[in-house]
């Protein structure tokens, strides 16, 4: 009993070995699975105390080639031997770059078994289908995903440089009538094409009045403190809906919205956004004036700093580099004035001419009604239809004198106004800032104060404390905003300077050409008509009333006729 009790744990050794020897013979039958048949066989011979040592050590050698078969990887493990057989080898192949990645980074070397088990379980789960080509995997990961990464390291750089320097192009066309005798306005079709990244789409168009024009630049103006905004027209009260003076309206508030877009900063700016693209605008204008109510009383950016705006004493100009820039821009201003004054004499003039042309045609006409020679009526009928052109090609010189010099000399009479705007803004600052500097002064009198007063007053001292720490920090941000407005007003003069020359060269270029082309234009009708006057001096009558010139051509046949019928 002994014994049968001693060998019974024994015995279940050899009994765990057949399934290990014959799992491999039957699949894959290797030499590896003979080797400890051997020792097994040899130690079976005999039995004696002393050999339990060996069965042991013939124990722990089982366990050693039973991991060896696993370690391999075609060798099946468990009960999925016959599913791994068929796909063990189909699987290694179509292997995803994860697992690659991973087997290639792994430091333990039974990973393998881990993955082997993790594949089939994957395999699994995703239910892979067979084909006529073996087992369909998931798709390639790593090929698009290279190809998506290179994409998204080009493209932003692409974009974040179309972004920094975005392009636009606004076009205020289509000027209509609309409203009542009592509301009635002119409303214009703002077109934008854009390449920036902050609008929903590259082409949208919105329709806009002037006051929303007149919201614009206000609101530029308090969002951008210290910078020179590109105004809109004045206001006109009578003649507002005049053909010529809605044309010159509309121009004018284009070449604003481009000179708004083009600028570096106020092209970022929110308020632009809602101009050009909002379609629901009065309700946007409504609720931001309701979240900003500080901006609608010309606060903007000193109030966001805690900072009092007021108008203060009176200011004296320490800088003499913007001194010199007020003095110049007055006698800018000045003659500006002057010549806006000359231009609008040149075109009465031009509006004279045609006036008078006009008047000269119709006397003309009369005078040819009444005239009863042919001869002399039909040149008189022509030169009442060429005074009529002339006429005509002076009102059209007239407005384009008013569209190429005269509004550019009109645009920067008002670009001076917006300038000393922002003289006027950094004035306010310089004022903010000296009373934040008085302020702190009077906290900290009344802190030295307190302080002499000794520990009686340790409440109010911890206040004041608090108070001249305020005090130095407005104080501060004061000084910075006058300094940081006095930088940026010095670059928005030198674009100011650049773009005047530019403005003002392309505005004279335009004026002499127009004024050349309808030169031209004059001389040509002279020269038509001299040439129509000698082609009837020649017997070919060019002009008249179909009657006056049938007469003498049907007189010439009948002179013929007669001098035949007398030969005859």
């Amino acid at each position: 009993m002994d014994l049968d009790a001693g060998d019974s744990p024994w015995g279940d050794v050899p009994s765990q070995s057949p399934p290990t020897h014959t799992a491999p013979e039957t699949d894959t039958q290797e030499t590896s699975p003979d080797q400890p048949t051997q020792p097994a066989s040899s130690n079976n011979a005999s039995r004696s105390p002393v050999r339990r040592g060996p069965r042991g050590t013939r124990r722990i050698n089982a366990q050693a080639t039973k991991l060896e078969a696993v370690d391999d990887s075609f060798d099946p493990l468990g009960p999925l031997g016959d599913k791994a057989t068929e796909s063990s080898p189909n699987e290694q192949a179509p292997t995803p770059p994860q697992k690659e990645a991973f087997g290639a980074r792994g430091v333990r070397p039974t990973s393998s078994a881990s993955q082997a088990s993790s594949s089939a379980a994957l395999g699994e789960s995703v239910n892979l289908e067979e084909d006529g080509a073996g087992f369909r995997g998931p798709p390639p990961v790593q090929p698009p995903s290279d190809a998506e990464g290179s994409k998204r390291q080009s493209e932003p750089s692409i974009s974040v440089e179309k972004a920094a320097n975005p392009t636009f192009d606004i076009t205020v066309g289509d000027p209509h009538k609309v409203g009542d005798l009592t509301s009635s306005h002119i409303v214009y079709q703002v077109r934008t094409k854009t390449t920036s990244k902050a609008y929903r789409q590259p082409e949208f168009t919105v329709s806009r009045r002037y006051r929303d024009f007149l919201w614009l630049y206000n609101s530029m103006h308090n969002n951008n403190p210290g910078v020179v905004v590109p105004p809109p027209p004045e206001k006109q009260a009578v003649g507002r809906f005049d053909t010529n003076f809605v044309e010159s309206r509309r121009a004018a508030l284009e070449r604003m919205l481009n000179k708004i877009a083009a600028h570096p900063i106020l092209q970022h700016d929110g308020d632009l956004k809602i101009f050009l693209e909002s379609d629901t605008f009065n309700l946007d204008v409504k609720n931001k004036e309701n979240r900003e109510p500080d901006l609608g009383q010309s606060k903007g950016m000193f109030s966001s700093f805690g900072i009092n705006v007021g108008g203060g004493g009176k200011f004296v100009e320490h800088d003499d580099w913007f001194h010199d820039r007020k003095i110049y821009l007055d006698a800018l201003e000045n003659q500006l004035k002057a010549l806006l004054k000359s231009v609008d004499s040149v075109v009465a003039q031009r509006k004279g001419l045609a006036e008078a042309a006009g008047d000269f045609s119709a006397s003309i006409h009369a005078l040819a009604a009444v005239e009863l020679s042919p001869a002399l009526s039909a040149p008189l009928e022509g030169l009442s239809d060429l005074q009529l052109r002339i006429r005509e090609l002076y009102e059209r010189q007239a407005q384009q004198d008013v569209l190429t010099l005269g509004i550019t000399i009109d645009e920067y009479l008002r670009l001076i106004g917006s300038v000393k705007t922002a003289f006027t803004q950094r004035q306010k600052a310089f004022h903010s800032w000296h009373a934040a500097e008085a302020e702190l002064q009077k906290r900290k009198h009344t802190q030295e104060k307190l302080l002499r007063q000794g520990k009686t007053q340790q409440d109010r001292l911890t206040q004041i404390n608090a108070d001249v720490a305020d005090a130095e920090r407005k104080s501060h941000q004061a000084r910075l905003l006058f300094e940081d407005m006095g930088r940026l007003m010095r670059n928005e003069l030198q674009r100011f300077e650049k773009e005047k020359v530019e403005d003002f060269k392309s505005g004279v270029e335009t004026f002499l050409e127009s004024a050349v082309e309808a030169q031209k234009e004059l001389i040509e009708l002279w020269e038509t008509f001299l040439m129509q006057l000698d082609a009837g001096e020649e017997g070919n009558l060019l002009y008249g009333a179909p009657g006056a010139g049938d007469a003498p051509t049907e007189s010439v046949p009948e002179t013929a006729s007669t001098e035949t019928a007398e030969e005859a």
